[in-house]
This record gives structure tokens, C-alpha cells and sequence, in this order.
């Protein structure tokens, strides 16, 4: 059997690891719900570093933008806890394309969250949405390659 960690770093290019943090939890004594929407915030903006989005949105004011967010929650996590949290995503049009996010708990050994966001191409300087520029759609590609998606 395949070790889930090794799987996840297999389907999915981008896998970041941190500790569950204390002041994260609610009165219920589990993650806060919102706080799942952070993790995949981490992993989004990883993902973007990678595909070099920071530098370009600098240089010609044209990015992502998120136009919606799904969570779906399996387990609670609570402190104390190691997480990974993977994203991977697929273009869906010229305009947009989605990402899909998973958080693994070391101390449960499961997925306890899975979500998606719908990401559109935006231009800033003109305030409406535009197409992915060809070398990030080249950059989204190669990198969904490389985890052999």
C-alpha cells in the first residue's frame, strides 16, 4: 500500500506542511471553519509563486482573481496537529480555471478537508476579466506534468 503522503505529493504539485496552531481553534475545541479557507489561501498562493503570477501581475496588472470557494469538511482538526495542505488545478476556459485543495492530518492519517476555488484571469487596469496570459497556461500545464496529471 502506497504511503498517503507519498500519494498526495504524487497527484497534486504543490504540498505545503505546517503545525496547527493553537489560537486557530474555537470554543468547540476544533479548527475554526474559516480557518480551512486560510489553508487553502497558503497553498493557492504557493501555487501562483511557482507559475512566477506575482512578478507578472507587478509588471502588467493582469492576474487571478478568486470568484468562489467550497469547503468540505470530513474530520475536525485540533491542536496539536501537522497538516499538508496540496492544490493542484485545471483550466476550464480561456478566462479561468480551477483549483482543487486537500488538508491531510499526520495525527489522524485522513484527508479532513477538501474545497475548490474558481479562479478568473483579471485586468486591473481596466477592472474586467481577461484571458490566462500563454506562458502562465504553459507554466499551469508543465507543472500539473510534473505531478503526472
Amino acid at each position: 500500500m502506497t504511503h498517503p503522503m507519498k500519494q498526495l505529493k504524487k497527484e497534486y504539485p504543490v504540498v505545503l506542511s505546517q503545525d496547527i496552531i493553537w489560537g486557530d481553534m474555537d470554543a468547540f475545541g476544533h479548527i475554526n471553519n474559516t480557518v480551512y479557507f486560510r489553508y487553502f489561501e497558503d497553498a493557492r498562493i504557493a501555487y501562483f509563486d511557482q507559475l512566477g503570477v506575482h512578478e507578472q501581475m507587478k509588471q502588467i496588472r493582469v492576474g487571478p482573481i478568486l470568484a468562489t470557494a467550497k469547503c468540505s469538511f470530513r474530520l475536525p482538526l485540533d491542536y496539536p496537529d501537522r497538516i499538508h495542505i496540496a492544490t493542484r488545478a485545471s483550466i476550464l476556459s480561456a478566462k479561468k480555471f480551477n483549483m482543487e485543495y486537500v488538508v491531510f492530518s499526520e495525527k489522524l492519517g485522513a484527508i479532513t478537508a477538501e474545497g475548490d476555488g474558481l479562479i478568473v484571469y483579471y485586468d486591473y487596469a481596466n477592472g474586467k476579466s481577461c484571458e490566462i496570459p500563454a506562458d502562465i497556461v504553459t507554466a499551469i500545464r508543465k507543472l500539473e506534468l510534473l505531478a503526472g496529471r
